[in-house]
């Protein structure tokens, strides 16, 4: 019964950790306030199993009550420096004091721990992954060796069993070889992710560039030939105003034009904004325009006002791959309808085409990384739309028939 109840303990000791780092990274990928106050975050998120793992610990023995409560002060310290350090090695020793009172034992040995850690921590986050890995186990073990060293002589009832080295020494360095591998993966995750968005973002302005210089030729031909008529010798002063003016609003189609095209891509700053949804949308539509133009496909709207809060090019630029998507789906041409209302709780956009349509599996497998119903599709802007929406605490849902067209609803929270 004592084998399965320490097996317990120390189970839960590493779901408290595991649970925690998730949780963290929820957090910082998902709340972007939370993004200027990550050591805060850190702080937190690693001193809440710092002390669980005591309120809960692993009995060796009658003499030695043990936890975990060294691998939070261990990864937070590492990733955060001796601010986050000392934060967290205050909640240990508060904790300590608390629960079992005050030990200088403790003190001396989570001091050396946290000292060490905080002077290695500058140069472990210039180290790659493989390295990370490696030094942090390497350290973990070396500071569980020389603290057990350290209290060994301290106290007169240690004893140096196998169940003590199993604890003290070996445990410690795997849980933070596993954790710092679990940190690792998640920031690649989210790093992805980033890198991700700006490939398809570059890749919907590079399809747009084509046909938007079809758009911006246009004005510069009218410009052209005005010019020309502007060197005919008898022209009347009226006549050249007239051409003159021509050529500037000619002109001024030509910067504006160019001007959607360059704000669309310039890079988004992570804030939150108010977002009109009407005025973003017709936004949208006046950038795809020329693309909706060059295969035939006519947009309709008829949008209410609305307002949310979120990142106002990231919502331009979820919508814009939507819409793009329900112009490719009509190859032959075709109506794009996007409608958008309100009521008081929330705010509602929907975008129907008379497109290819869908099948159950394509409306399911919607949003998956390199699945895509076009032949040179990656799925990659289907799945940072889903995301926005979903950053944007939306929801959407398809509805869509084969052959006869695709109905997108997307509806947002509106916060007051």
């Amino acid at each position: 019964m004592d084998f399965i109840y320490i097996n317990n303990n120390v189970l839960d000791n590493l779901f408290y950790i595991l649970v925690s780092i998730f949780i963290f990274f929820v957090l910082y990928d998902n709340v972007k306030i939370l993004i200027n106050y990550k050591k805060i975050l850190l702080t937190i998120c690693m001193g809440l199993p710092i002390v669980l793992c005591m309120k809960f610990p692993i009995y060796i023995d009658e003499y030695c009550v043990h936890d975990l409560r060294q691998i939070p002060l261990f990864i937070g310290t590492l990733y955060g420096g001796w601010v986050v350090g000392a934060g967290l090695l205050f909640i240990l020793l508060a904790t300590r004091i608390a629960l079992y009172g005050f030990n200088v034992l403790t003190l001396i040995v989570y001091i050396v721990i946290y000292c060490a850690t905080a002077i290695f921590s500058t140069k472990f986050n210039l180290k790659n992954k493989k390295n990370k890995l490696l030094s942090s186990i390497i350290l973990t073990l070396l500071l569980e060796t020389i603290t057990t060293y350290i209290a060994l002589k301290i106290s007169n009832y240690l004893v140096l069993t196998d169940a003590y080295i199993f604890y003290f020494i070996i445990l410690p360095p795997i849980v933070v070889f596993f954790a710092v591998y679990l940190l690792e993966v998640l920031m690649d995750t989210i790093q992805i992710r980033s890198h991700i968005i700006k490939l398809e973002k570059m890749e919907v302005v590079s399809q747009l560039a084509a046909s938007i210089s079809h758009e911006v030729r246009n004005p510069l031909t009218v410009v052209k030939g005005f010019v020309e008529l502007l060197k005919a010798p008898k022209l009347s002063h009226e006549e050249k105003e007239l051409y003159i003016h021509h050529v500037v609003n000619e002109l001024n189609n030509a910067e504006s034009i160019i001007n959607d095209y360059l704000a669309f891509a310039k890079p988004a700053p992570d804030k939150e904004e108010k977002i009109f949804i009407d005025r973003e949308i017709r936004n949208v539509i006046e950038i795809i325009k020329p693309l909706a133009n060059m295969t035939s496909v006519q947009i309709t709207d008829n949008l209410k006002q609305g307002i949310i809060f979120g990142n106002a090019n990231h919502f331009r630029q979820c919508f814009l791959n939507i819409i793009k998507n329900g112009i490719e789906a009509m190859p032959d041409g075709g109506e794009l309808q996007i409608v958008s209302f309100t009521d008081k709780k929330v705010a509602t956009v929907i975008i129907k085409d008379n497109g290819i349509g869908m099948s159950k599996e394509q409306i399911n497998r919607f949003g998956e990384p390199y699945y895509s119903c076009k032949e040179k599709g990656t799925g990659l802007g289907s799945m940072v739309a889903l995301k926005t929406i979903q950053t944007l605490k939306g929801k959407m849902t398809i509805d869509s028939i084969l052959n006869e067209g695709t109905t997108i609803k997307v509806v947002f929270p509106i916060n007051k």
